[in-house]
């Protein structure tokens, strides 16, 4: 029992989970499930799992270990022979013992790389050695549990492993029959001083039985444990190295999607206030000879506009740089000196400063009860706006452009449309297309509302937005809202 005792203590240290690589970014095993294309890996079938081959270290322990239990059979062969104390009461020459014990120790050597082989070849020898009655038996067995163990931890076919110590662990029990049967009919005087209650063949076979059942046992048993901790070591490092690839994903995605924020917003910002300071600027040439009040107008629309756009490009770089608890317009001092996120409200101002000297005819109108609109809705639905009068201003050669704001029961609905010349483009590029009208989508996408852009079957073109609300209280149903909106000459577009 020492000797069962000591040498699981030995090999549990040696076959520790800590000797488990850590793994790499792809699986690693017997059965690859491969990984996810551009992303985290696949996670892998564990019932599958294969252990890794032993590492250089572990195969160099593995050399001392047959190297020592080599020295250690040499030496109790010496001894039993210096005693003469042969567990047959005979043994061959003292240099045939020697070969035989390093016959049943040299392939320990390779144990981790080739576990079934070196089993079979180990229990081999033993049983070779046991018909020939070598004098030692002591360093055989160890050497026999040490291989079961090893199968039992390392063998990477786990059928291949049960199977292979099922077939070594029933011809060790056949051989033990044998030997128990050959003893009781060469020597039938072993059992005269026989005292118990028991039939003295009937307690050899039991005593026998069962010894020998605890020592095969106990490696087949404690080696599918460290296989086992071993693939759940190797799992939480796995899915602790999904969990790090997921994070470090997360976080690249939140940087891209950040980035196509501020640049959602600089174009809206920029854009926008450049085409109108550029439409009164070309007014403002074109009269400075001959009307000079219509020029003075046009420049004190570019100087606003102007200022306007440092104003809202401050005001955006302030929130950037902001902390997280002032984003949401609580920031005091400089920061929140700014108009960082304009809304609804602002919208009859945008529409002036947009069309003032362009030669539109304009016609703003609010629908239904003006009501609260959360921050973020009611900045995409002025950025909208922005976006589409920026368009009519650059392309469209209107005359004529309705804005509408329509508050409904579950929605906030924003419409531009203007009687110009549609998907005919103009000097600065296309009507349609480009990043502002990618933008627009960007926007109402967030709020999971719906963008209808296009030509108008009449003529012009229509940018109608709709963004979903909470429920407001004593508003019956959309039509209910949107009545006056239906009796409006021109309100949607035929």
């Amino acid at each position: 029992m020492c000797l069962v005792c000591i040498t699981l203590t030995v090999m549990s240290v040696a076959d520790s989970p800590a000797h488990v690589h850590r793994p790499r970014s792809d699986w690693q095993g017997g059965h690859d499930t491969g990984s996810a294309h551009g992303g985290v890996a696949a996670i892998p079938s564990w019932e599958l799992w294969s252990r890794p081959l032993p590492s250089r270290r572990q195969q160099l322990n593995d050399l001392g270990l047959a190297a020592g239990l080599a020295v250690g059979a040499i030496i109790s062969v010496v001894l039993i022979n210096s005693m003469g104390a042969f567990i047959f009461g005979s043994a061959p020459g003292l240099t045939e013992q020697v070969v035989w014990a390093l016959a049943i120790t040299a392939p320990l050597a390779v144990r981790r790389r080739y576990p079934e082989v070196v089993l079979f070849l180990v229990a081999a020898v033993f049983l070779a050695g046991q018909m020939r009655q070598i004098g030692d038996n002591l360093f055989p067995s160890i050497a026999l549990f040490i291989a079961i163990y090893t199968v039992g931890a390392w063998g990477r076919e786990r059928i291949r492993a049960r199977w292979t110590r099922i077939v070594v662990i029933v011809a060790m029990f056949a051989w033990l029959g044998y030997s128990i049967v050959d003893a009781i009919h060469e020597d039938s005087s072993a059992f005269d001083r026989a005292a118990g209650p028991l039939d003295p063949v009937v307690a050899a076979a039991l005593y026998s039985v069962g010894f020998n059942l605890l020592f095969f046992l106990a490696p087949y048993f404690f080696g599918n444990v460290v296989w086992v901790s071993v693939r759940r070591r190797h799992e939480l490092e796995v899915q602790s190295e999904q969990l790090r690839r997921s994070q470090a994903e997360n976080a690249r995605q939140a940087v891209v999607s950040e980035r196509i924020r501020i640049a959602r917003d600089l174009h809206d910002v920029v854009a926008h206030h450049v085409s109108v300071m550029g439409v009164q600027a070309t007014a403002a040439r074109r009269v400075l000879s001959t009307d000079y009040t219509l020029a003075s107008q046009a420049l004190e629309v570019i100087e606003s506009t102007a200022r306007g756009a440092v104003s809202e490009l401050r005001g955006l770089l302030g929130v950037l740089r902001a902390d997280p608890d002032d984003i949401d317009g609580q920031a005091t001092g400089p920061v929140g000196a700014h108009v960082s996120s304009p809304g609804v409200e602002q919208v009859p101002q945008l529409v002036e400063e947009t069309t003032r000297g362009a030669g539109l005819s304009v016609e703003h109108a609010v629908y239904g009860a003006p009501r609260e609109v959360p921050g973020t809705v009611a900045l995409s639905a002025y950025r909208v706006v922005q976006e589409a009068l920026t368009n009519v201003v650059k392309h469209a050669r209107a005359n004529h452009v309705d804005v509408r704001v329509r508050y409904l029961e579950r929605w906030l609905e924003i419409e531009v449309i203007d009687d110009g010349r549609g998907g005919v483009p103009s000097r600065s590029g296309p009507r349609t297309g480009g990043l502002g009208l990618v933008g627009m989508r960007e926007r109402v996408a967030v709020h999971s509302g719906e963008l209808e852009v296009g030509p108008r079957p009449a003529g012009g073109f229509v940018v109608r937005a709709r963004f979903p609300l909470p429920p407001a209280d004593g508003r019956t149903a959309d039509a209910g809202a949107g009545a006056g909106a239906g009796s409006t000459p021109g309100t949607r577009a035929p």
